[in-house]
């Protein structure tokens, strides 16, 4: 039995995914609901940005014995936060545009709703991640889908 590592409680891993949650300075974790289910952890709640979303999941997929996360969070933005999904389109283009790690001129964005979903490919996956890191923390953004594939080869 050497080597095995013991599997954890459905409520050890809960209290250890709200232990990270309050160590996180993004993410208050007075705002968001934690159930797990079979090592399942589903995220509920509501925060003000997208990032604050993003910032909740990433803490608890680091916390061992998680096997999967539901992000049920919802995004609430303030009204001076608020922008027409015209306005958001041409922020999240302006943005890529400027980031000289991301090729632009690949991708293809989309808008509706307040939720972005980012088209295209790109030579390498950090060209991919940093797409999804600059629109994620642009003011007005409720959520991403980040569909850009990596070329092979």
């Amino acid at each position: 039995m050497t080597g095995t590592v013991p599997t954890r409680s459905d409520e050890d891993i809960r209290h250890a995914v709200l232990r990270e949650l309050k160590e996180d300075a993004e993410v208050g974790p007075d705002e968001i609901g934690v159930a797990v289910r079979d090592g399942v952890t589903t995220l509920t709640g509501r925060v003000d940005t997208a990032g604050r979303k993003w910032a909740a999941e990433r803490a608890t997929l680091g916390v061992r014995g998680v096997k999967a996360v539901v992000n049920n969070i919802e995004v609430q933005l303030s009204l001076s936060d608020e922008q027409t999904d015209v306005d958001l389109a041409r922020s999240v283009a302006r943005a890529l545009e400027t980031d000289p790690l991301v090729p632009e001129e690949m991708l293809k964005v989309s808008v509706s709703g307040g939720w972005v979903t980012l088209r295209g490919e790109t030579d390498r996956d950090d060209q991919r991640q940093e797409a999804e890191r600059v629109v994620r923390d642009l003011t007005g953004v409720k959520g991403i889908s980040n569909l850009i594939t990596v070329r092979p080869g």
